[in-house]
């Protein structure tokens, strides 16, 4: 138990870097975004899988250790209950004047008669005769719900490998007017489990009516985001009708066994830009990566390969609400486009798209620089230096950024989360007690009756409990005796020992 606490420890450890950093299963822009701010950084931290934490081999490692752990520490202690709880109850103690709580009476009863009223006052205990007195237990339940907890751990720790092998998740960007098809190819970035069939994928599509960004617009939480609401059509296959719905945070699209959930959501300016003669050549919503969420300046790329001359790349700024600060800077004020502005600056020469490369960066290595753009706004246009052509800001359109996530195993991880929690209520409040009666004739030819009670929880309540108990037998013994039993109304005769005297 004392590794597993350890490997605990070490598991919540581990998962401080995947809080605190963005995650390629979570966001591949943000982690692009933190790779462009921190270019000296951000490449040590991917060797470490620190963009990756909760699919690196060393959390992994600590995960399937902590499953050996508890596996070897709660198998065992299963069968040790499992036997304890088929096996009798403890003999009773020779002497009970030991135990933390102890009451002694006489009644004219006979002693097997206050034997047999004992067993009946300790309805709900398990009861067995040991002679001249009954011992008395209950509370299995607490143990019980140890080991279920252990046990629903050791389960959830099952479905969520089972999940991460057999299941996938995958990022993907639409703008709005666009769709997408649940294949390979038309995902951003996708993390299959390693038995995971991509070429079986549900055959559903979806495609984005309408986003709508609702902001905050006064007082101290001004420019924080207050809804986004997606308008998806979606087909279940391609025979399938088209079916409505409206994604929303923590609302997701459920079809055919995989969960759209909506992450986030852009910018994208649209652009015309036309060669040297004239000709239009791009003519196209390019999604830009904000760079916060208070202002969402957005930062983007326009690669025109097919010009009919030399190739031609812009490096772009979006400025929601476009607006000078105090020093002259154009910055944004607000996230919402209420005053949407872009900037550029212009390069001519090799793309260099033979290779692969991102499309949220451009190697301008083996370009020429033109020149930068006056602010722009919609509908203005830039004509380019040295007759290069023009481009012309016609305007923009809004992103989403959504996650498909196929988990077959999430059920019985939530049934196995659901009993561990059921364990630990049950490990919680349920009291473990033992209760012992003896009696026996006194020398006045009475019977001596002694119950001793001892709660292994160290609860006030126990004590409660036992001296109810006690006043209950007594006043079942005086309705089976002619003369009244003497009940322990005396401290002298009624004592509790320990912490709760």
């Amino acid at each position: 138990m004392r590794t597993a606490l350890i490997l605990l420890f070490l598991l919540a450890v581990g998962a401080i870097p995947g809080s605190i950093l963005p995650q390629n299963v979570v966001s591949v822009d943000e982690v692009a975004t933190y790779f462009r701010e921190n270019p000296e950084l951000a490449p040590w931290l991917d060797r470490f899988y620190l963009f990756d934490v909760f699919s690196s081999p060393w959390y992994a490692a600590i995960y399937l250790l902590l499953f050996v752990s508890l596996a070897g520490c709660v198998i065992p202690r299963a069968l040790v209950h499992a036997k304890a709880v088929r096996a009798r109850p403890v003999a009773t103690p020779r002497n009970l004047g030991r135990m933390p709580y102890v009451a002694r009476f006489s009644t004219d009863a006979a002693p097997e008669t206050a034997l047999e009223q004992a067993r009946k006052v300790l309805k709900g205990y398990r009861v067995e005769k040991y002679g001249d007195s009954v011992s008395a237990e209950t509370g299995y339940l607490r143990e019980v719900g140890n080991v279920l907890f252990h046990l629903a751990l050791l389960a959830l720790l099952l479905a969520l490998a089972a999940g991460a092998f057999f299941g996938y998740r995958g990022n993907m960007l639409i703008v709005e007017g666009d769709g997408f098809a649940n294949t390979l190819p038309s995902y951003d970035a996708i993390y299959p489990g390693h038995w995971t069939d991509t070429d079986q994928f549900a055959p559903f599509t979806m495609h984005l009516d309408s986003f709508q960004a609702n902001f905050i617009s006064e007082g101290n939480l001004r420019g924080q985001a207050e809804s986004y609401v997606a308008e998806v059509t979606y087909k279940e296959s391609p025979e399938a009708e088209e079916q409505q719905h409206t994604l929303e945070v923590n609302h997701p699209l459920s079809v055919d066994g995989v969960q759209v959930y909506l992450l986030g959501h852009g910018y994208a300016p649209e652009f015309q830009v036309r060669n040297a003669d004239g000709d239009l050549v791009f003519d196209q919503a390019v999604p830009f990566l904000h760079r916060d969420t208070m202002s969402y300046t957005s930062d983007g790329v326009l690669k025109v390969p097919d010009t009919g001359g030399e190739e031609l790349g812009f490096v772009g700024v979006f400025l929601p609400t476009a607006m000078e600060d105090n020093e002259g800077e154009l910055v944004s004020s607000f996230p919402g486009p209420e005053n949407p502005m872009v900037t550029l600056e212009a390069y001519q020469g090799d793309l260099g798209m033979v290779d692969p490369q991102s499309v949220y960066q451009l190697r301008t290595a083996n370009m020429e620089h033109l020149g930068e753009s006056p602010v722009m706004a919609v509908g203005d246009t830039w004509e380019l230096p040295d007759e290069a052509g023009s481009v012309t800001f016609t305007g923009y359109k809004q992103y989403a950024t959504l996650q498909s996530n196929r988990d077959g195993a999430r059920l019985p991880a939530l049934g196995a989360a659901t009993a561990a929690v059921a364990g630990l209520l049950l490990t919680l409040f349920v009291r473990p007690r033992r209760v012992w009666v003896r009696a026996t004739k006194g020398e006045d030819g009475r019977t001596r009756v002694e119950l001793a009670g001892l709660g292994k929880t160290e609860v006030a309540g126990d004590n409660a409990e036992f001296h109810e108990i006690t006043k209950q037998l007594a006043g079942r013994l005086r309705n089976e005796s002619d003369d009244d039993p003497h009940t322990p109304s005396d401290p002298s005769e009624s004592t509790t020992k320990g912490s709760d005297r």
